[in-house]
């Protein structure tokens, strides 16, 4: 007789058990994803050198152009909360809504205070959103005009 997935017992509609659920979740990275990966090529093709994940720095920005005192944070749009209302990518979650909503609301709390303490450090902080990859000439326009604009 096949062997037949047993359901979690909450009113969660996950189809994953909590061991399969842990394991893909174990397999999201916090660094060098595919979305840093594309703005590091746009960047490094259009001439900028960078560092990566500024550890000395609010946030930990994933490109600092230090001589330029500038940052980039590449935001996925799920996990860092996209505000804009038509990113298909921003969706939360349509189980345990009690869980995600609070844990991706201080992502975004958290991203907001990074960046404001960086800009009060004088820092210049750019960040670019998943779902503008869509994008790659419009993306790569927007970083080079902020690496390039001088200090308001």
């Amino acid at each position: 007789m096949p062997s037949r997935r047993v359901k979690p017992k909450a009113s969660s509609t996950d189809t994953l058990t909590p061991s399969e659920r842990s394991k893909r979740m174990s397999l999201v990275k916090s660094k060098d994803t595919k979305p840093e990966l594309a703005v590091r090529q746009l960047v490094h093709s259009s001439g900028f050198r960078y560092r990566l994940h500024g550890k000395g720095l609010p946030g930990k920005p994933d490109l600092v152009f230090a001589a330029r005192r500038k940052v980039i944070f590449v935001h996925g749009c799920f996990w860092h909360r996209h505000p804009k209302r038509s990113c298909p990518l921003a969706r939360l979650p349509k189980s345990r809504l009690d869980f995600w909503h609070p844990k991706l609301e201080q992502n975004r709390v958290r991203d907001k205070q990074k960046q404001a303490k960086l800009r009060r450090l004088g820092w210049r902080v750019l960040v670019v959103w998943e779902c503008e990859l869509r994008h790659p000439d419009k993306l790569k326009s927007k970083i080079i005009d902020f690496l390039n604009r001088e200090a308001a």
